[in-house]
């Protein structure tokens, strides 16, 4: 090899090395922290129960101050209903807790897939009602439960009069701003997540959606299948415990007879298919209600639940 080609081959060889240095972090310059990855929401962030759990003798005010003390954020009324409403609101401005939604009273004695017009009349205008008095609650959603599947009620029938019964409601949930939610219940309607999603998204519209009641959900599948799939379509959450043992020995509904946490949700399970939905908002608790003292223990069984 000549000099001249010695040379420049040794030049290059040198900016090679060169190159892989500059190439190496700067060990001199000092470490910085990467930047810190968002922090994930809290799926179940407020904690209600249903009215009627309330098993002291009290007045409306009273009741109101009982359930704030006990650390529950919100309750959820039965409508329409016989309370005075100026005493709800006067009990809600004076203790701070919420009524996020309501549930409405007539949708299983006048469901709205019966066959004759009058009972689900009854219903839609029950609904109406329903919807403006939540309104005046402050809440955001009213439950109903979309129809009934019987002997004399073809499944094809429910779908058709409740998909056109609601549609009658959708001008009253646009004007007052709270939204229809749709409760997954024993009514052997809409049984699976594919079919319950295709019923919200038929409507095209903003204001219905879906109450998600997680226990309810064991007879036919799991929490967390149903999480995933209806999405972002979950307004709200009604909370209680299956366990699947009991309903075996013991008969169908038997399976309800288990205090959270010791029957078959799994609720690391459902909080972490919430996280991934982005779902991050009110839980609800729909069991067995009673005195303070029982009432105190479901709220620590749902800060658990939260928690899990």
């Amino acid at each position: 090899m000549q000099r001249r080609e010695f040379l420049k081959n040794g030049s290059l060889a040198a900016m090679g090395g060169f190159a892989a240095v500059e190439s190496l972090p700067n060990l001199t310059k000092p470490f910085v922290n990467p930047p810190a990855k968002p922090a994930i929401a809290q799926p179940m962030v407020k904690k209600s129960l249903k009215w009627g759990m309330v098993k002291e003798d009290l007045s409306i005010l009273d009741k109101f101050k009982l359930l704030k003390d006990l650390g529950y954020d919100g309750v959820e009324l039965d409508t329409p209903n016989d309370l005075d409403m100026k005493e709800v609101l006067n009990a809600r401005d004076k203790t701070g807790l919420e009524l996020p939604g309501t549930v409405n009273s007539f949708h299983w004695k006048s469901p709205l897939s019966d066959p004759d017009p009058k009972v689900r009349a009854a219903t839609v205008d029950a609904m109406k009602k329903s919807l403006q008095d939540t309104k005046q609650y402050g809440g955001t959603t009213v439950l109903l439960v979309p129809g009934v599947v019987k002997a004399d009620v073809s499944y094809e029938d429910a779908y058709k009069r409740c998909r056109d019964e609601i549609r009658k409601l959708l001008p009253v949930a646009e004007k007052t701003g709270v939204k229809i939610a749709f409760e997954n219940v024993w009514n052997s309607f809409l049984i699976s997540p594919l079919e319950a999603a295709r019923f919200v998204d038929e409507f095209k519209h903003p204001m219905v959606g879906w109450y998600f009641d997680v226990g309810n959900i064991l007879r036919y599948g799991w929490p967390a299948h149903w999480i995933e799939t209806l999405g972002k379509r979950i307004l709200k959450l009604d909370l209680k415990e299956f366990s699947l043992k009991k309903q075996q020995e013991e008969g169908l509904w038997k399976g309800f007879n288990v205090e959270f946490l010791e029957g078959d949700c799994n609720w690391p399970e459902v909080n972490n298919a919430l996280r991934k939905i982005g779902y991050s908002g009110w839980a609800s608790a729909e069991v067995n209600g009673g005195d303070r003292t029982r009432l105190l223990t479901i709220r620590e069984k749902m800060d658990a639940i939260f928690k899990a």
